[in-house]
């Protein structure tokens, strides 16, 4: 038994010195050709409203409470939320648009753990009037929740393209 607790104490002070030497800035980012004008998918995206509509984050916990500050589409938007340990508690903040080309928010998590991140989405034209949109999310995690990084990248990474995939067939829906 005792060796057994030797072996879990090892690991566990090992992760403890892993994680001191772990970057702690991460960064994604993901992008999707969207058959709309940019003038239709950016004023779209713009809104805190419209994108729970493709954020698959923001579609977890349905019941959580909800208020909001400012107006939406414009700098200084504040969306706050409350809800399940699923949907857990915090708020977005519009921090930057430039019109018809990013908006940048800022995502500030209370609940399941104190981390906010900064993300950005990009939208450019194309010819015959299709959209690039470039998502990117980045933040700091703070020691040791950087040993979180490698698998946190990859699943948000996931969710993020699956977000762009709703968003692509919600504005390609209407043409």
């Amino acid at each position: 038994m005792m060796t057994v607790l030797l072996i879990i104490a090892s690991f566990v002070g090992l992760m403890f010195v892993v994680a001191y030497f772990m970057r702690r800035k991460h960064f994604e980012q993901c992008s999707i050709m969207i058959e709309a004008t940019n003038t239709e998918v950016f004023n779209f995206v713009k809104l805190v409203s419209n994108q729970e509509a493709f954020n698959k984050h923001a579609q977890a916990g349905t019941d959580r409470q909800k208020t909001f500050s400012g107006t939406d589409g414009t700098v200084g938007f504040i969306y706050a939320w409350k809800g399940s340990k699923e949907a857990g508690q915090g708020e977005k903040e519009i921090i930057a648009i430039e019109e018809g080309r990013r908006i940048e928010t800022e995502i500030r998590f209370v609940k399941p753990m104190v981390v906010s991140s900064r993300m950005m989405m990009k939208t450019t034209a194309l010819p015959d009037g299709k959209t690039h949109v470039n998502w990117s999310n980045s933040g700091t995690l703070k020691y040791p929740l950087n040993l979180l990084i490698p698998f946190m990248e990859k699943s948000v990474t996931k969710d993020m393209q699956e977000s762009l995939m709703i968003l692509k067939e919600l504005l390609e829906g209407d043409h």
